[in-house]
């Protein structure tokens, strides 16, 4: 197929892309640039990215498409915090306008990049596709929202899915730092401790991010009527966890000590999420990663690249990237750029 990836230079893109041109599809990126120069080793190649925001295209923008991948988001929640107005600009009302105007311009698919956080404070009674939504911050009310509307636009000629991804973790040539499994490890690396910022306890279902490329994949490849606008949560049983059993993982793995910042309190987010669904409708679907095997693999490249405390806690945070770009006068309040309000037209190729 031929695939608009929109976010495709971020954290989930930069290895979702690879892997789809491998399987043999024609990959078009279309990223607003927020993460640019964030590289943690070479970036993906070989096919063209443009310039814009999601916010701005229009349906002659999107002819000739099969399918969208839709993974761009303001994907944080200290970002989310920032400004909640701006969250819900591009992650609800962002992604219905990129499928709206996907469907005018007659794309039949549309992969929307949901999170496993619209369940947020759910309890210990683990959470399937039908349970109901208890999000606790903005990001987490934001995709609850951009289903919502996405759903109004499924008829027999467009196609939603969306995959609520669980927590993401493992590397990517746009390493984050600010998500629990590569915080705790960059942390017991460049500070020498396994430093927790609540008491560990919450539940978390986490999901390597080279795993989630590959659910895209799946569902893409997967007959029309078993994914149409359907939800999947994407993750494995076996990775459902603890925060605090993340902690004593990578103590494990790397000697560093697991210690508690000051004032370290209850965390409010916390779910447990079954992954039968998308096990049982998408068989195609194979996670491939451990949470084990994503620290050590965290380790080799942190060590390969030479990470050092610095770039861990500014260029991969994402909250410091976006007060550095509003500082700068880049970008403004709701998160579009100052220089550059054309969006995709006036685009320019890149990642050739």
């Amino acid at each position: 197929m031929r695939v608009l990836v929109a976010g495709d230079r971020g954290y989930i893109g930069a290895v979702l892309v690879p892997l789809f041109m491998a399987a043999g599809h024609e990959v078009v990126g279309l990223d607003a640039g927020w993460y640019d120069g964030c590289d943690f080793g070479p970036q993906p190649r070989g096919y063209v990215s443009r310039t814009g925001d999601i916010r701005d295209q229009r349906p002659a923008d999107l002819v000739g498409f099969d399918a969208v991948v839709n993974l761009a988001a303001i994907s944080n929640d200290p970002v989310g915090h920032l400004n909640p107005d701006a969250t819900y600009s591009v992650n609800d009302h962002g992604a219905a306008h990129l499928a709206r105007v996907a469907r005018d311009a007659g794309v039949t698919r549309y992969l929307f990049s949901s999170s496993c956080s619209l369940y947020g404070d759910a309890g210990d009674d683990a959470v399937t596709e039908k349970s109901d939504f208890h999000p606790v911050t903005p990001y987490g009310v934001s995709k609850a929202m951009a289903e919502q509307r996405i759903h109004a636009f499924a008829d027999s000629h467009f196609s939603p899915t969306y995959l609520r991804n669980a927590t993401a973790y493992g590397s990517s040539p746009r390493l984050r730092a600010d998500i629990v499994v590569n915080n705790l490890t960059g942390l017991a690396l460049t500070r020498g401790e396994v430093r927790l910022q609540s008491d560990g306890l919450p539940w978390r279902p986490l999901v390597h991010v080279e795993d989630i490329a590959r659910a895209f994949l799946a569902v893409l490849s997967a007959d029309r009527d078993v994914v149409h606008d359907q939800a999947f949560n994407v993750g494995r049983d076996e990775d459902v966890v603890q925060v605090r059993t993340v902690a004593e993982l990578v103590s494990e793995r790397t000697g560093a000590p697991v210690t508690f910042a000051e004032g370290a309190s209850p965390d409010t987010r916390n779910y447990r999420v079954d992954f039968g669904k998308i096990q049982s409708l998408v068989p195609a679907f194979q996670p491939a990663w451990t949470v084990s095997a994503g620290v050590d693999e965290l380790v080799r490249d942190m060590h390969r690249h030479g990470l050092t405390a610095q770039e861990f806690e500014h260029t991969f945070v994402r909250l410091e990237r976006i007060n550095r770009l509003q500082s700068e006068g880049l970008l403004d309040e709701h998160l579009r750029r100052s220089h550059d309000g054309a969006g995709l037209h006036g685009a320019v190729a890149a990642n050739q």
